[in-house]
């Protein structure tokens, strides 16, 4: 067993056991992916206050997401797909993350099915919905998700058209992969992905194939999936979903004040700061850039979560300290998967754990819900001056 001391130290192992496809796909922007990366690095510009003769005995990262109790207060992100970085990766990942004792978060564009996970697990996961134009399976999927025993429903807003990924379109990314001769070259030297993947029944859309009309396998799903996101996705259409689901409801993927306010103002129970990972918008601001004016804008009105570059403890404390009440890991934990499978999305989650508390500790603070602005050094025009 490598001695794992960072995030990156899963990904260099996550890079060389994963097929290029599904790596690139999970480390990958939109365009000139300049949102990608000022997700991370706009992190580093942020530094933290250090504390000194402070007893440090009796730490507690331990806090609530929309009133769920939790390790520390990180969820694992929606990433769609997840069961191509590893066989039965969401499984796997839910699995670990209920072990932790924190939320998982099962995509809409998984790999097993949100029957496959609930199955799987014994404490209710959230389930994330995008919104697609074929409106009865939108509704059958909520009706899934409820008889799952999913608590909470994130509902994405920011994929009504499908951002462009160049790597995706170069590497001809399908679930399964196509049998190209590239493609084959590359599974010749990723034997332990496939041998994994033959054991597995589970290889394409398992919440989408033989539950949407007109979908009964790989080749009409790539058809159906290419025209069913919705663009004319809007506040009523919102509405229809959140009084169908009648649960705990999660907005995500917001960036703007304005659009902040329209959420809280609408009800929800939690909002996402998020710019889906860099993967939708290029140019965008990043999240954590964004945080603060949204905080400022509604802080008191809605729970707000932040999702987008964290690599580490100290990006949860950072985007603690600047008012998020949760935080969301995606290619955190999908490096560790592709690593080492549940063991891998363990150790991501220790990773993150320790370093949150050590770090937490030398700025001076006994308990995870204590931090604010009073921890970090942030750059006067850190939010930067727009016309």
């Amino acid at each position: 067993m490598p001695v794992i001391t960072c995030i990156e130290d899963l990904k260099r192992m996550h890079r060389r056991r994963t097929p290029r496809m599904f790596f690139d796909y999970c480390e990958s922007g939109s365009y000139s992916e300049q949102t990608f990366r000022d997700n991370c690095s706009d992190f580093q510009q942020i530094r933290l206050r250090q504390k000194v003769a402070v007893d440090m005995l009796g730490r507690s990262t331990r806090s609530t997401m929309i009133g769920q109790e939790v390790a520390m207060p990180v969820a694992l992100a929606p990433v769609g797909l997840t069961g191509m970085q590893c066989a039965d990766g969401e499984i796997k990942a839910a699995r670990a993350a209920e072990a932790f004792g924190v939320p998982y978060t099962l995509s809409t564009m998984s790999i097993c099915s949100v029957e496959d996970v609930a199955a799987a697990t014994t404490k209710p996961f959230w389930f994330q919905l995008y919104v697609m134009k074929d409106e009865e399976f939108v509704d059958s999927m909520l009706e899934r998700a409820k008889r799952a025993g999913c608590s909470a429903l994130v509902l994405t807003l920011d994929l009504q058209i499908l951002g462009q990924r160049h790597k995706d379109l170069k590497n001809g990314l399908s679930a399964p992969p196509k049998m190209t001769l590239p493609v084959m070259m590359d599974l010749a030297t990723k034997w332990g992905w496939g041998l994994e993947m033959l054991k597995t029944p589970r290889r394409t859309f398992g919440n989408i194939v033989g539950h949407a009309k007109g979908v009964g396998d790989t080749t009409s799903l790539a058809s159906w999936t290419a025209e069913q996101f919705d663009p004319q996705l809007d506040w009523g259409k919102i509405a229809r979903l959140r009084d169908k689901w009648g649960g705990k409801l999660i907005l995500k993927g917001i960036l703007d004040e304005e659009d902040a306010r329209r959420a809280a103002d609408f009800g929800a129970d939690a909002i996402i700061v998020s710019n889906h990972g860099g993967r939708q918008l290029d140019g965008a601001l990043s999240s954590i850039r964004m945080l603060p004016p949204i905080v400022r804008a509604v802080g008191d009105q809605v729970e707000i979560h932040m999702d987008g570059g964290i690599r580490s403890g100290q990006d949860v404390l950072k985007a603690l300290a600047m008012g998020a009440k949760g935080t969301y890991i995606g290619r955190s934990y999908i490096y560790g998967l592709g690593a080492m499978g549940e063991a891998g999305v363990r150790r991501a989650l220790e990773v993150i754990w320790k370093e949150l508390d050590v770090s937490m500790a030398l700025c001076g603070e006994k308990d995870v819900k204590a931090l604010g602005p009073h921890n970090l050094l942030v750059p006067q025009d850190f939010e930067g001056r727009w016309a």
